[in-house]
């Protein structure tokens, strides 16, 4: 599908709008519930026997992760650079101050349709989810306005799209060693070229849980 007829979408303007609460919801533990060893803030790094195409090579931001399942945006899958006006406009909005160009990435498969952008921390709306104090996640359109215009975050990262996994999944997938973790680093993240990101992560992998 290409970025314009998924960001023409009748959900999205509603679906980002609602993603963080909504996905916030759905990961979120019962009070409870036993204390869980989390990978939030760590990056995901596919290892290299991974041959699942969707995944292949592929590094993910773990936004959540509990023992109801895990949430995260991959960071190294670049659809094309963007006009905010543009992706507003196909969202039924207009800001003629909105001049930025941004890079949009696929951020996994679980539906496309749906937009994100992890940022820096400095920046905060209602809806913002802080991942560790480094990275946080946002998902609405005034974000979108606000980067438009030079008010956004000093770092980000647009993705539609996510990665998701049910409870024990992720588990399950790092103990046969499809999946490598690495020390979140915003340089990865928001700054290193596309290319290199898988092996450079690689080279900060550390063991599995």
């Amino acid at each position: 599908m290409s970025l314009t007829r998924l960001v023409r979408s009748s959900f999205v303007a509603a679906a980002m709008a609602l993603a963080a609460t909504t996905v916030d919801a759905a990961l979120q533990a019962p009070a409870e519930a036993p204390q869980h060893d989390s990978l939030a803030g760590q990056l995901l790094v596919a290892s290299p026997s991974m041959m699942d195409p969707r995944f292949f090579h592929a590094v993910i931001l773990i936004v959540r992760h509990d023992q109801n399942g895990a949430f995260g945006i991959v960071i190294n899958r670049r659809l094309g650079d963007h006009s905010v006006a543009s992706l507003l406009e196909a969202l039924g909005e207009k800001d003629a101050g909105a001049t930025a160009t941004v890079p949009v990435f696929a951020g996994g498969p679980v539906e496309p349709e749906i937009g994100f952008v992890l940022h820096s921390p400095e920046y905060r709306r209602a809806e913002t989810i802080d991942i560790d104090g480094h990275v946080a996640l946002t998902s609405s359109h005034e974000i979108l306005h606000d980067i438009g215009n030079g008010h956004g975050p000093k770092q980000s990262l647009v993705a539609f799209g996510y990665a998701g996994w049910r409870q024990g999944q992720l588990e399950d997938e790092l103990r046969q060693g499809a999946w490598f973790t690495a020390s979140e680093d915003p340089k990865l993240i928001f700054d290193e070229d596309r290319d290199r990101v898988w092996d450079d992560a690689m080279q900060h992998r550390t063991q599995a849980l």
